[in-house]
């Protein structure tokens, strides 16, 4: 199949298939006489591999390293497990700094009065500095 079916059947876009294939995360998918890239079952198979893993917030050297533990058949499950706990871990992290800045932003936006007049504490927030964003009242 051609690249564009291949990206409809996979949910991966023409452009990230291009890359994946420049950056060597899947190898190259073979030429057509014609020219146009011919993908197989078992590209689909990767790329939604691939496809899956990023969703799931994996690196693309992540991926790499869960591309070559899945091609091998005599892999230990223990170093998936530990990329997968890695990445979870990581997750983590964000999803605190994400709460944090959620927090800040409601903080700012409570010291608003909302109305006509032009000062504005968020804009004030934004301007001092991490230690502005960082008094909040308590949850």
């Amino acid at each position: 199949m051609k690249i564009g079916e291949a990206s409809g059947a996979s949910g991966i876009s023409e452009r990230m298939i291009r890359h994946y294939e420049k950056i060597g995360l899947m190898p190259a998918a073979a030429r057509r006489d014609s020219g146009y890239r011919d993908y197989d079952e078992r590209d689909l198979h990767t790329l939604r591999f691939i496809g899956r893993a990023r969703d799931l917030g994996f690196s693309i050297e992540e991926i790499r390293k869960l591309l070559a533990l899945w091609q091998d058949r005599g892999r230990a499950s223990a170093d998936v497990k530990a990329l997968a706990l890695a990445r979870a871990t990581e997750l983590k992290r964000k999803e605190r700094a994400l709460h944090e800045m959620r927090r800040s932003l409601e903080h700012l936006a409570d010291t608003c009065q909302g109305n006509a007049r032009p000062d504005c504490p968020i804009l004030g927030g934004l301007e001092d500095g991490p230690a502005a964003l960082s008094r909040r009242k308590p949850a």
